[in-house]
């Protein structure tokens, strides 16, 4: 295969498959139309029918009067051989075999309507039966379709949320953070006011003489006095 041939043949597949993507795509549309073409085939078709049954109601109406026309001059040719007429009743004869010959062909045209009629009426009845599936079928695939695709809209929104789900609560875990920080230092900053007001409230009790300082002159020699006494 030369160059030029492969390249033709790509070509070819190329458009097969861009061909295919676009019925693939359009699947629904195609089938939604399809139908449409189908319930007008089968509308034809009915209309077919009716216009096949109204000729087969004429041929019987014609035919029911030839026989009663032939029927009639049967009459006249019996008449005629009653009356010794050999020559008026062949000549009724010969108006009798005209008359039979056009009913049998009006006989055969009837019944060639009726069974025309039999066939496209079982023919209708299962074009019917298989357009009613087909719509059942094809509402079937157009739900799927729907579920399938709000499926695909709530997994590419899940995907989504799911990483802003977690930098919300990435941000949550730093307010937290930030909150119990700021909690220390205010505990810290408490306790250590807490501290200092405590010290500076036991040196002004001292130094107002109402706790007595375990550093001073007199603290120490009694301390000392006490030690004294406790010795043998």
């Amino acid at each position: 295969m030369t160059v030029w041939s492969k390249l033709i043949t790509a070509l070819r597949g190329g458009a097969h498959e861009a061909g295919e993507a676009i019925v693939d795509s359009q699947a629904l549309r195609i089938l939604d139309q399809e139908i449409r073409d189908a319930d007008a085939d089968l509308r034809k078709s009915k209309e077919a029918l009716a216009e096949i049954m109204a000729k087969e109601k004429l041929a019987r109406s014609k035919l029911e009067k030839s026989v009663s026309t032939i029927q009639e001059y049967e009459g006249y040719a019996i008449k005629a051989l009653e009356g010794n007429d050999e020559n008026l009743a062949l000549e009724v004869a010969n108006k009798i075999a005209s008359l039979e010959r056009a009913r049998d062909e009006e006989q055969a045209q009837a019944d060639q309507f009726a069974s025309s009629a039999t066939q496209l009426r079982q023919a209708i009845a299962q074009a019917d039966s298989h357009i009613k599936r087909l719509k059942q079928q094809a509402d079937t695939v157009k739900a799927t379709e729907n579920v399938q695709r709000a499926q695909a809209t709530v997994a590419e929104r899940y995907s989504g949320s799911e990483s802003r789900v977690q930098t919300a609560l990435d941000s949550l875990e730093r307010i937290k953070q930030k909150q119990a920080e700021n909690g220390a230092r205010l505990q810290a900053a408490a306790e250590l006011a807490k501290e200092n007001s405590e010290d500076a409230l036991d040196a002004r009790l001292r130094s107002a003489g109402i706790t007595p300082d375990a550093h001073s002159a007199s603290a120490v020699l009694a301390r000392l006095k006490a030690h004294k006494k406790q010795q043998p």
